[in-house]
């Protein structure tokens, strides 16, 4: 039985309709915010991860209401246009917590093969990411795994374990944290993101933005639209005001919907052969529900000590193998593995045994809680868990369950932007159908929030991320093709 407690509810500091009416203006930056001008030389280049990769650091302010004051230092790396440059093409992150630097390497060869070297590609680590500023919460081994970070409900829907370590998780951040995890919020990615693009002495920057940085960059094309050129995004999330995170964490068990019939139908495959799980795809979803039940009551043992494989880490495992199909066959073999309950101790996936680093679970928690006004109250939580947990059992509840953003000690500095049909044409969205982290109805909600400002270009694939990763070559020239010539479609399509 959850045990009766109520979080201290968070205060709304302006009513909606002020929210929407600063909006427009909330990230505007005084003229003494802005960074030196581009002829000066703000950033000393350096050969860095693949050839050709080039990076430096960049200072910027750590509060831009303080343009004198405290700095935080951004990595930030390019790879030079072969010949004469064309443009500049940024490339954007998701996460939040991922890093731009090391997602210019993976991607930035083909990227720069799809372009035909037109654009200098350009990207940085956000504060808070790989080699720029980081934050630390100090936070417990135990509650830096990704299965607690998230909230995943114990045996039955039981969310007293996770309003504890959400409490806790909470007041750590807000001893250790300081302005730097304060920091660390949408609004002030967008503002290095100008700063950049200023040091980088370019009037108009092209983006190719994934998941949570579609976000960054649809607030970037609203606030400055007469510094974007060509702007992609790809995998967006409901932009909503009033929810922006809230929002996307929620309609994650759509997104799991969406996408399990893609690994239900290959692990009933014949051709599957000893990784087939079932001989129909329906039983394959029986088979995982009644295990992730199984484990919630009775926890296997694992090599990893005092940590034993549960319901809701099964289905954590089974979130992180939607993304990719390439994941598929670990998580059939964890399945199989905990079926057998004589075995011995599972041996479970890196992503479930390792715990992250204080940095990266400070940003993992920082900009969500940051951006926008979490619900406080445990009671609401637990019945909105129990209602779906019936609804999306295979979240187990997990999206809509409490998070340390209902008792974060500083409330938003600044209310979310609200993405508008205002400003040029100039947007591309790709989506995948199935989608299971930034779902299909979320991309819907920002095609529809761009108006005229947009096309879309959906592609019948699942996984997340859909240019240069899905494999579509309808999605991948329709993108390529509005990078190198601007050329959209006349209307939005579908990709097979």
């Amino acid at each position: 039985m959850t045990k009766t407690h109520t979080a201290k509810p968070r205060t709304h500091r302006r009513a909606t309709a002020l929210v929407l009416a600063t909006a427009a203006t909330a990230l505007a930056l005084p003229a003494a915010a802005h960074a030196s001008s581009p002829s000066s030389p703000a950033l000393d280049w350096a050969p860095c991860g693949i050839a050709r990769q080039e990076c430096a650091t960049l200072v910027v302010p750590l509060d831009y209401s303080r343009p004198h004051g405290p700095t935080v230092r951004l990595a930030v790396s390019r790879i030079r246009a072969e010949g004469e440059s064309r443009g500049t093409l940024a490339v954007i992150p998701g996460g939040p917590g991922s890093s731009g630097v090391q997602r210019l390497g993976s991607k930035g060869p083909a990227l720069m093969a799809a372009t035909g070297g037109r654009y200098d590609l350009v990207s940085f680590d956000p504060r808070g990411v790989g080699g720029s500023t980081t934050a630390s919460c100090e936070l417990p081994e135990a509650d830096r795994r990704l299965a607690t970070l998230r909230s995943w409900p114990g045996a039955g829907g039981d969310i007293a374990e996770n309003v504890a370590r959400s409490r806790r998780t909470a007041e750590a951040c807000g001893t250790n944290g300081g302005a730097t995890l304060a920091s660390f919020t949408t609004a002030n990615e967008v503002r290095d993101l100008d700063r950049f693009r200023t040091a980088l002495g370019t009037g108009k920057l092209s983006v190719w933005a994934t998941s949570y940085g579609t976000y960054v960059a649809a607030v970037y094309a609203q606030l400055h639209p007469e510094r974007t050129a060509r702007v992609v995004l790809d995998s967006s999330g409901d932009p909503d005001p009033a929810r922006v995170e809230r929002g996307w964490l929620a309609n994650m068990a759509r997104g799991a919907e969406d996408r399990f019939p893609d690994f239900a139908a290959w692990a009933a495959d014949p051709a599957r052969g000893a990784e087939r799980l079932a001989e129909r795809p329906a039983q394959v979803r029986t088979r995982v529900l009644a295990l992730a039940a199984q484990l919630d009551a009775h926890p296997r043992a694992t090599t990893t000590p005092d940590l034993p494989l549960t319901g809701g880490m099964l289905l954590q495992a089974l979130q992180t193998a939607l993304y990719d199909d390439a994941a598929f066959p670990q998580f059939a073999a964890l399945v199989r593995a905990a079926d057998d309950t004589a075995g011995e101790p599972l041996v479970l996936p890196a992503a479930l045994a390792q715990p992250m680093s204080q940095q990266d679970a400070a940003i993992t928690i920082g900009v969500i809680c940051n951006d926008v006004d979490w619900p406080g109250s445990v009671a609401d939580h637990a019945r909105a868990v129990a209602k779906d947990r019936a609804r999306h059992p295979l979240t187990g509840g997990m999206p809509v369950n409490i998070t340390p953003c209902s008792y974060w000690k500083d409330e938003p500095a600044e209310p979310p932007t609200r993405i508008t049909d205002e400003g040029p044409s100039n947007i591309l969205m790709v989506q995948n159908l199935r989608d299971p982290a930034t779902p299909y109805t979320d991309a819907l909600r920002m095609r529809a929030a761009l108006g005229r400002k947009a096309r879309l270009v959906s592609v019948n694939s699942g996984g997340h991320g859909s240019y240069l990763g899905a494999g579509n070559a309808c999605g991948n020239e329709a993108v390529t093709r509005f990078l190198v010539t601007g050329e959209r479609p006349a209307r939005d399509v579908t990709c097979d």
